[in-house]
């Protein structure tokens, strides 16, 4: 696909245009443009938000303006939440919506500390699941804070931010909310995440409050698995929020994937974090890191930007079904 040079700009403080052609979607046209998707999506969606079919779709032949790149990135903190551990390309956010004013959501990326997850090899690399689910996560915190939640990192990194490339490398230092070295047992580590989310819930008892925990799966190497998601079997709230992320996400294969269709499983599940954990919660597996086809969702990433854009899309039609039924 041949691309047309983007416009130069008009004067200092005008901005870059360039016009959509046939096969162009916001990823690829920013791409292809200089541009890092994962840093400046919603800012072209902010600048371009009167020209987009469906919110997110181009149009062929329509001039698009590209974000200004020339803003200092500085860290701001929201609340509690320090935008620095985004890293410095990405601690600037842009604001989209209060939408999500007055909500909480604390957000736990599997594992992490001495144990990495699941592991596999690719290209004579290890990769690891601790480091894609907390690269998603991060991901994740910066669409909600976006749309004005009050935002809890229960696994944080100091250091790593979010990072667009294909092969994380793997660290050990991990930490559990507020500043907690994060024990080497299983079941030690499930507690102290547990104890550190119900400690905060009750803190913020009376608000909208949602937990949402992400996990790499590790299967045999040819299983191919859509997104899952989980929830407490008792839970009304806990299945809404699963069955919007959900629903959110067949909508989505259905656009961009139309012939393959979206046939992740969605239900209940008896597991430590779904069972003790107070706020409704919805428990997300993101796909095989064995598998190939997997392995081009999570390590791309695009991909990892696209699948936290999705789930916090299903987050807000989830906050607005609350707000229409007023069922907490």
């Amino acid at each position: 696909m041949v691309m047309l040079a983007a416009l130069p700009a008009v004067g200092q403080d005008s901005l870059r245009t360039v016009p959509a052609v046939a096969g162009d979607g916001i990823y690829s046209l920013l791409r292809n443009n200089g541009y890092s998707p994962s840093r400046h999506y919603n800012a072209f969606i902010k600048e371009n938000k009167d020209l987009l079919t469906d919110g997110e779709l181009l149009k062929v032949g329509v001039v698009y303006k590209l974000p200004d790149t020339t803003m200092a990135t500085k860290a701001k903190v929201y609340g509690t939440f320090d935008t620095a551990i985004f890293g410095e390309d990405f601690a600037s956010i842009d604001s989209l919506s209060t939408t999500l004013k007055g909500s909480v959501y604390y957000l736990v990326s599997g594992h992490g500390g001495p144990d990495p997850g699941a592991t596999e090899t690719y290209k004579g690399k290890l990769i690891a699941e601790d480091e894609y689910a907390y690269d998603i996560t991060l991901r994740l915190a910066r669409e909600l804070l976006s749309h004005g939640a009050e935002v809890y990192l229960i696994i944080q990194d100091k250091n790593d931010g979010i990072r667009d490339a294909k092969v994380l490398d793997l660290d050990s230092d991990e930490v559990a909310y507020p500043n907690k070295t994060i024990p080497l047992g299983h079941l030690a580590r499930l507690k102290q995440r547990t104890k550190a989310i119900n400690t905060l819930y009750k803190k913020h008892l009376g608000k909208y409050q949602r937990l949402i925990v992400t996990h790499v799966d590790s299967r045999s190497e040819g299983t191919n698995i859509d997104v899952f998601f989980y929830y407490h079997e008792k839970s009304k709230s806990g299945k809404r929020l699963a069955e919007s992320i959900r629903n959110t996400f067949t909508k989505k294969y259905a656009r961009f994937q139309p012939n393959r269709g979206y046939q992740g499983t969605f239900g209940p599940r008896n597991l430590y974090l779904i069972r003790k954990t107070l706020p409704p919660m919805a428990y997300i597996e993101v796909g095989n890191i064995k598998n190939k086809k997997d392995q081009r969702r999570i390590l791309d990433p695009d991909n990892r930007q696209a699948l936290a854009k999705w789930i916090s899309e299903g987050i807000l039609l989830d906050f607005e079904k609350r707000n229409r039924t007023n069922t907490p």
